[in-house]
């Protein structure tokens, strides 16, 4: 006897960014339709039957809130039953890094409004988007150890201290500074500039860093052992 399925595939998008004095955000979208109406919820939606995967996850970025993103990484599938109230409904969800500085959101289609939350003071999320997150949160802390970050998150300058403070903010815990800024030498990651920042609303103003492309993606690509 013939198998007779009725699944339906969704895409859904994890983008984090990182604001200095708030910490790690993600994007969220207030939704227009039922189920789950007026609620937050990850950019996503239904995959058309002519598009790929990605296609469709950039679509819905673009559609709903407004942004366009060159890369995102696929994350997990998350398929068990009952996980969305219109019937049986499997997810493949993609997380990317962004630094939120370069968008200005813009919700639209079946979304009502979208912006950023810090991943410690998030809204009720609707189906379950909450768990996507604290996967996506998982992965994104394991990175640390094999890949560089904070190429997409900071400004193209920065003082080192907001680097080590993106570090801090992803373990959720202190480092030690001397020995971080003497792993990161080691790595030849960062670029050093006879600049210092402009403004600074306490104490002197700091030296200015910026990522070594090159070294940065080559690492990302070939990978490394990192331990804070």
């Amino acid at each position: 006897m013939p198998v007779v399925q009725n699944i339906r595939l969704t895409v859904d998008a994890v983008v984090f960014g990182y604001i200095p004095r708030e910490g790690i955000v993600v994007l969220l979208i207030k939704r227009t339709i039922d189920p789950y109406l007026h609620s937050w919820a990850l950019p996503g939606g239904f995959v058309l039957d002519d598009e790929s995967l990605e296609t469709a996850v950039t679509r819905e970025l673009l559609t709903e809130a407004g942004v366009n993103i060159n890369y995102l990484e696929q994350l997990y599938t998350f398929g068990l039953p009952g996980r969305d109230p219109r019937g049986r409904v499997v997810s493949v969800a993609y997380f990317g890094l962004v630094n939120p500085t370069n968008f200005k959101l813009a919700a639209s289609s079946d979304a009502e409004d979208a912006s950023w939350f810090n991943i410690k003071d998030l809204p009720s999320l609707a189906f379950d988007h909450a768990t996507i997150i604290d996967v996506a949160v998982q992965r994104l802390r394991n990175k640390i150890r094999y890949e560089p970050i904070g190429f997409e998150l900071l400004d193209k300058k920065f003082p080192i201290a907001d680097l080590e403070k993106l570090y801090e903010t992803l373990l959720d815990r202190p480092i030690d500074r001397r020995n971080f800024q003497k792993k990161i030498n080691h790595l030849g990651i960062l670029i050093a500039h006879n600049e210092k920042q402009k403004q600074v609303s306490q104490g002197r103003p700091a030296k200015l860093f910026s990522f070594n492309e090159e070294q940065y993606f080559k690492l990302k690509k070939e990978g490394m052992a990192f331990e804070i």
